[in-house]
């Protein structure tokens, strides 16, 4: 099923082809996320667990400046203090997404500028990240006082290096994508203007593979990070049921003995 583009509390949404498209649109404040955008973030990412015809989503921000430098801190929109805001924090993470273990469907980041605070934790909170050689990432909540509570402490240290991610943490510094790629939270550092081609490349290739196995690989990871490796092989998710009662593995072999691209249909 498509959903038409809609631009709505800073925030655009679509989907087509099985591909949502989720773009905070408020480039005049660095894509900054204020509280109706965050509301909006979270439909979204509500709408898309409950579509099944969405087998990838791609978030990103608007222009070539910036992904997003996360909480909006202009005077209009700075409306709790960092106690208030710990006390009552989204159990989804920052933007409904950096610590949301319920979306069993792979995100990828088009990280098109600075991803800072608010922004790197969405960052983390994605499968696959691909940015742009200017990109900038950090969590720089210490540089005004604050910290990053919705999961960006946490998230970077188990994705990173010990040593580097607290010399992120501890500074607020900004690394580059290409640090960050050779320390591997970043899959894919390309020019800007060949970021689009390298994010549709990651696109297929999840499109290629079976919907069901990506949904039962995604639920698998998110669900049993807690976890040793043979405790996690036990637990059996629901996604993983339905992948290996789906006829796409009987059409994947088949496929496969046949020399053809499988024709998934998502059962």
């Amino acid at each position: 099923m498509s959903t038409p583009f809609e631009t709505r509390d800073g925030v655009s949404f679509e989907v087509a082809n099985h591909i949502a498209r989720v773009t905070i649109d408020r480039p005049q404040v660095l894509n900054a996320v204020d509280g109706p955008a965050f509301d909006r973030l979270n439909e979204i990412w509500d709408r898309i667990e409950a579509d099944s015809d969405v087998r990838v989503v791609v978030v990103t921000g608007a222009g070539d400046r910036a992904f997003s430098v996360g909480a909006d801190m202009t005077p209009s929109a700075v409306a709790k203090t960092g106690l208030e805001y710990w006390a009552d924090m989204d159990p989804n993470g920052f933007g409904g997404l950096s610590l949301r273990n319920t979306l069993d469907v792979p995100v990828i980041a088009r990280v098109n500028g600075y991803a800072l605070g608010g922004g790197m934790e969405i960052v983390l909170g994605a499968d696959i990240v691909v940015a742009a050689e200017h990109a900038r990432l950090g969590l720089t909540e210490p540089n005004v006082g604050r910290l990053a509570l919705d999961g960006g402490i946490a998230l970077l240290v188990r994705k990173i290096p010990h040593n580097v991610a607290m010399g992120m943490l501890l500074t607020g510094r900004k690394a580059s994508a290409q640090e960050l790629h050779s320390h591997g939270l970043v899959n894919e550092v390309v020019p800007y203007a060949e970021l689009d081609e390298a994010v549709e490349r990651w696109v297929q290739q999840i499109l290629r593979c079976a919907p069901t196995s990506v949904r039962a690989v995604k639920q698998m990871v998110t669900r049993t990070e807690h976890l040793s490796a043979r405790d996690a092989r036990a637990l059996l998710v629901p996604a993983l049921t339905d992948a290996l009662m789906s006829k796409e593995q009987e059409e994947g072999v088949l496929a496969f003995q046949e020399r053809r691209e499988p024709v998934w249909s998502g059962r």
